[in-house]
């Protein structure tokens, strides 16, 4: 039996995207075009393929180009969570939003986060995979090796089971957090106040044995820098030549 999608996804847009400038300097981040497309806009139409009906994007850095841009997206449905006063990080951000994301798990993907799937899409293998009985996340990762503008050390190592555990601080990690993944309010039980990362969340969900990965099939690009985007658009426009 095919397991049921959700129809609700977090989308984190509110950050300074400060290493991507000088294009920052006056456009958001998730604006900022890739292959003739913002990058929100390749986030969101994943989400409406996936079968996405409503994403709640939060928004603080250049707010109101964010607000304007997306005024005129009606599929998905999008809903507002405004951190113009507060700057909440990813993890404080999903939490001001847990309201209007509702009891069941939803998508949460970075408003910059970009790949070319493989011939099954990433979101529908994300919600194939996912079991709330055993997971709290259930985290799209992406190879080190191999993903466009990624140069760092990696995140995560996974089980044969898909469980994960945590890089430690002089390893090496064969997999780096693509940015996507299927969350479930239980997760936030008991999280902090006020600003804090994800990152906090998926550690101790790790300790507790309920934080799993999905290797990302196809290829993961890492929007960080102005020189990234160039090299992105290079691989798309390859995939579709």
């Amino acid at each position: 039996m095919t397991k049921p999608t959700p129809k609700t996804a977090m989308v984190l847009a509110a950050g300074l995207g400060t290493r991507m400038r000088p294009l920052t300097d006056n456009l958001p981040k998730p604006l900022v075009p890739v292959a003739g497309e913002a990058l929100i806009d390749h986030v969101l139409d994943r989400l409406v393929e996936a079968g996405v009906e409503r994403a709640v994007v939060n928004v603080h850095h250049f707010a109101e180009q964010m607000m304007d841009h997306l005024e005129s997206r009606t599929d998905p449905q999008i809903v507002i969570s405004d951190e113009r006063s507060l700057l909440l990080d990813t993890g404080g951000g999903v939490v001001k939003a847990l309201p209007e994301l509702g009891a069941e798990p939803f998508f949460n993907l970075n408003a910059d986060t970009i790949w070319i799937d493989g011939v099954h899409p990433n979101l529908a293998r994300l919600a194939e995979t996912f079991d709330a009985a055993r997971m709290d996340a259930l985290l799209l990762l992406a190879p080190t090796a191999g993903s466009v503008g990624y140069a760092g050390r990696g995140d995560f190592t996974m089980a044969g089971d898909g469980s994960l555990r945590r890089r430690a601080e002089r390893e090496v990690a064969p997999f780096v957090y693509a940015g996507a993944g299927i969350l479930t309010p239980k997760l936030f039980k008991g999280s902090p106040e006020g600003a804090f990362s994800l990152t906090t969340l998926f550690d101790r969900a790790a300790e507790a044995g309920r934080l799993y990965g999905l290797r990302l099939e196809g290829l993961w690009m890492h929007i960080g820098t102005p020189d990234a985007v160039a090299a992105a658009e290079a691989a798309i426009n390859t995939s579709t030549a």
